[in-house]
């Protein structure tokens, strides 16, 4: 691990960073047993109690099979406009009472991915996942293996999903709120549009009455409409897992991710979720830092055309500190070096870690400034030659 001590704008210091406390953080007040929130602007974590304690997510495992659903989508894989068949064994053991929340599919409807998409995210259909399950792997069982096949590949170490839609099944279905959030942060950035297109729709239509009116039922956000830039994600409830909610809002910018999870009514959870969120907002600030394309530093490059590369922001990089206060920061850029070439230009390298007292240090990326190739056959000889002898 390569350590550099960054050339920024004042009023960064460099100097070494010390192990921070939390001390001096805004403190936070809620029943709820579990909680997480994570400013997505800077990485860094405002709140954290039991955030690794595995629980069962109820209707929040939703968001995994959406984030599979988006993936295929951004592949080619899945078309929006795909019809689906609802099969009627489907539909007879998902609607009803017994079925909890229902998109209220009939029996060898035709649906398409679209509707279905909204059918989960914004009625929070366990019709509808099973459906859309199906029609992507077959079984349900076949969708919940590529659930936790992407959950390993996008760093969801914690959790591990039995069904599509977090139906209780004896504690085979677990998460963490970490995960959660991680979650939530992957499907903002890995499909932004589609994220914009479904999550953020306050009601949706489906299904008739006995008397053939429309079925119109409303999201069960509980920040739609109550918080500034609120756009998503996920309710979820259960006997067992409680209230909980998975949401995010964006505000000037910044974007917050929360979790509170166990909570002992919907009222309560609506609550104590616009509470957090605006506490989020409220009690921190962001501080930019390094403007987007500033050079920070060069890293060394190992069997390239060049000796080096140049580490700039792909952003504006901003830390997040208690509202009202301007401390002492210091800041060092941290690599795995020498980096060995071809390196991109944009392609993520480094990260500038950024301290002040009594915080947590928060890792802002830093990307490479231009491309650099491999070396030719000698110049790898020479870089040989000089590695061997230090």
């Amino acid at each position: 691990m390569k350590t550099l001590f960054a050339s920024l704008a004042a009023p960064l210091a460099l100097v070494a960073l010390a192990h921070p406390s939390i001390a001096a953080a805004p403190q936070f007040d809620t029943p709820a047993p579990v909680a997480f929130m994570k400013d997505l602007s800077s990485g860094a974590i405002l709140f954290q109690r039991d955030a690794d304690r595995r629980m069962p997510p109820a209707s929040m495992a939703k968001m995994m099979t959406v984030y599979v659903a988006f993936d295929l989508v951004k592949k080619g894989q899945l078309k929006l406009n795909d019809m689906v068949t609802v099969q009627p064994e489907t539909w007879k053991k998902w609607h009803g009472p017994q079925a909890g929340s229902t998109m209220f599919l009939s029996p060898n409807e035709q649906v398409s991915v679209a509707n279905l998409l909204y059918g989960i995210v914004t009625l929070s259909g366990n019709d509808a996942c099973v459906v859309l399950a199906e029609h992507i792997a077959g079984t349900e069982q076949n969708f919940t293996e590529r659930m936790n096949r992407t959950a390993k590949q996008i760093g969801l170490n914690n959790s591990h999903f039995g069904t599509s839609n977090g139906w209780p099944d004896g504690g085979v279905t677990y998460v963490t709120a970490r995960d959660l959030a991680d979650l939530a942060e992957h499907t903002i950035q890995d499909f932004p549009q589609l994220y914009k297109q479904f999550y953020s729709r306050r009601d949706f239509s489906w299904g008739k009455t006995m008397g053939g009116n429309a079925i119109t039922q409303a999201n069960r956000d509980p920040l739609l409409g109550r918080v500034a830039g609120a756009d998503g994600l996920k309710t979820g409830h259960t006997e067992e897992a409680g209230y909980g909610f998975t949401g995010s809002a964006e505000q000037n910018g910044r974007r917050l991710v929360m979790v509170m999870a166990g909570l002992n009514s919907s009222g309560a959870r609506a609550e104590e979720s616009v509470k957090f969120m605006n506490w989020g907002f409220r009690a921190w600030q962001a501080k930019p830092v390094v403007s987007q394309g500033k050079k920070v530093a060069d890293a060394e490059v190992q069997m390239g055309s060049s000796s080096s590369v140049g580490l700039v922001a792909p952003r504006q990089l901003t830390v997040t500190l208690p509202a009202g206060l301007d401390p002492q920061l210091s800041a060092k850029v941290v690599y795995q070096g020498p980096i060995k070439a071809p390196i991109k230009a944009g392609q993520h390298i480094a990260d500038l870690v950024v301290s002040s007292p009594d915080m947590p240090a928060q890792r802002l990326p830093l990307v490479a400034e231009k491309d650099v190739s491999e070396a030719g056959f000698f110049g790898r000889a020479w870089s040989g030659l000089t590695s061997f002898f230090g």
